[in-house]
């Protein structure tokens, strides 16, 4: 759901591509600097929250540095999404801080050189794909046409439906999670 899977570069290192592709202002490579905790932190975990589990924006997140970052967040939360769960997340936010999920996008150079022996190798097991139309991942970076134009086929052969959400972002197991379920256990039931 939501990220595909797809080829990696061998000669360039992701956080490279994000660059070139995107810029510095891009939320990946702003991830990578020093600091961003702070910076976070400041602006606060329900801020920073709240406005990326409901971001509808279609074009690359961007966190332009000196400029306000996460200025839409919304003052009512969409249906699917409770203060409570909110006040959840925010919890753990501010006992841990944001350094465990910014790790992850710090470690993608890493995870791309771990992972090197496998450049190319195909991904051979039935699957499906559900996303979101207002995905930011759908919306940026190539993914739209890397799925439509068959490069995700050829990586994962035996990949059957390709799903698309209307209406629906990155969370949709959140959104929209009957649909969703649906979804999955359909694509069970073949087997």
């Amino acid at each position: 759901m939501s990220v595909p899977s797809f080829l990696v570069n061998p000669l360039q290192k992701p956080i490279q591509i994000f660059r070139a592709l995107n810029g510095d202002d891009f939320y990946i490579c702003r991830f990578q600097e020093p600091g961003m905790e702070a910076a976070l932190a400041e602006i606060g975990p329900a801020r920073v929250l709240k406005s990326a589990l409901t971001s509808r924006k279609t074009g690359p997140p961007r966190l332009p540095e000196g400029q306000q970052a996460f200025a839409g967040t919304p003052d009512v939360l969409p249906s699917w999404l409770s203060e409570e769960e909110v006040n959840y997340y925010v919890s753990k936010y501010e006992r841990t801080g944001f350094t465990g999920g910014l790790n992850y996008y710090r470690n993608m150079d890493l995870n791309w050189e771990l992972t090197a022996a496998w450049a190319g190798s195909q991904i051979k097991v039935p699957s499906k794909f559900v996303v979101g139309h207002l995905d930011l991942t759908y919306n940026t970076m190539g993914f739209k046409e890397f799925m439509k134009n068959d490069e995700f086929r050829k990586h994962v052969p035996f990949l059957g439906e390709i799903v698309v959400m209307e209406g629906v972002g990155h969370f949709l197991h959140e959104e929209k999670p009957d649909e969703v379920n649906q979804h999955i256990h359909e694509f069970f039931q073949k087997f």
